[in-house]
């Protein structure tokens, strides 16, 4: 006599897979271990980063890439547990290049613009030129890995793994009470609102950090959020965001919510209010960022077409309602096998 087979128990599985509550608690715990570990190998080793009030390109490639190389390690494990491939939680696609290089040129374009605003309304006095010759070039090309690891690690460990699988877990809970033709979208929204919130929240540790640059860090984190569920990857956001940064603090040598670095190409100096001219902040503490926020996700819109890539990722979008009683045979396989191609 054969014994029945055994279901996963509905506790820790639902039609997708593993719930998403037990999948973020599963992901919290391997990237503090791996966290703590690897910065207890370093300390020993005595090749901890250190902290620099003025930070150089080699410091910030060395602890941002630690830090990115933390979150893409704990990203590849969690797609074996879920058995997901890891291009599901944004660096996939087959336009990588040409998001990251569209995304680059529009955050250059429209942080000059944000500069350029500031510098005729006179809230922003440009002094002088720091670098010379051949500097110009060096340390133009050393700010350029520096920031783009920095938009790696920022864009991955908020809008990568851990989106997703709030996402997921929203969309869930509104397919439960109604929401089911929708429930992908009000899902991503939901868990977009609430990793925005989060993302201003954690800028508020920046020395120099203001009210305003903390609301503008949580309205372009939104703003990224479209770009993904628009092309359902996470490069034009991390072109933009790497863009913006190295040519705030390298071309224009403006203060990068409130944090200043070293071997810039201009100095620069905010006058007058600090609602206005962003003080101490830099520009993303100017009321000046909000139509630009805007005008950014306007040209998302026009320019990036396909209106919902990232919700065919959604497991959940597709997933048979809860009301049939079963999980299906794929529960830890769930659907979209074609992304391992």
């Amino acid at each position: 006599m054969t014994e029945p087979e055994r279901k996963p128990s509905r506790i820790f599985f639902g039609p997708d897979g593993l719930r998403a509550g037990w999948a973020l608690l599963v992901a919290v715990v391997i990237f503090c271990a791996l966290y703590f570990a690897i910065g207890y190998v370093l300390r020993v080793a005595h090749l901890g980063p250190h902290e620099q009030a003025s930070p150089t390109p080699g410091a910030v490639l060395y602890s941002e890439g630690i830090l990115f190389l933390i979150v893409a390690a704990t990203t590849w494990i969690m797609s074996h547990i879920e058995n997901r491939p890891a291009s599901t939680y944004g660096l996939g696609g087959r336009s990588r290049l040409s998001f990251l290089i569209i995304g680059a040129l529009w955050g250059l374009l429209l942080l000059s613009l944000l500069v350029f605003a500031l510098n005729r309304s006179g809230f922003l006095v440009i002094d002088a030129r720091l670098l010379r010759g051949s500097d110009i070039l060096l340390y133009a090309l050393a700010w350029t890995p520096a920031f783009l690891v920095v938009a790696l690690f920022e864009e991955y460990l908020f809008r990568g793994y851990l989106l997703f699988t709030l996402t997921r877990g929203f969309a869930g809970l509104y397919r439960r009470i109604g929401s089911t033709s929708r429930s992908a979208v009000l899902g991503f929204w939901t868990a977009a609102l609430i990793i925005s919130f989060g993302f201003g929240l954690v800028h508020s540790s920046n020395t120099g950090e203001s009210p305003i640059g903390l609301f503008s860090a949580a309205l372009i984190s939104i703003v990224f959020c479209l770009s993904l569920w628009r092309t359902g990857s996470l490069w034009w956001a991390i072109g933009f965001h790497a863009a913006w940064d190295w040519a705030e603090s390298f071309l224009y040598g403006v203060a990068d919510s409130g944090v200043s670095v070293r071997f810039h190409l201009l100095a620069t100096h905010p006058t007058g209010s600090a609602l206005l001219s962003g003080g101490a902040t830099g520009p993303e503490g100017s009321l000046f960022v909000i139509p630009i926020a805007v005008l950014t996700a306007l040209v998302i819109a026009l320019t990036l077409r396909d209106k919902a890539a990232y919700a065919a990722l959604l497991p959940s979008f597709n997933a048979p309602s809860p009301d049939t009683g079963s999980l299906p045979d794929r529960v830890l396989a769930p659907p979209f096998e074609e992304h391992r191609r």
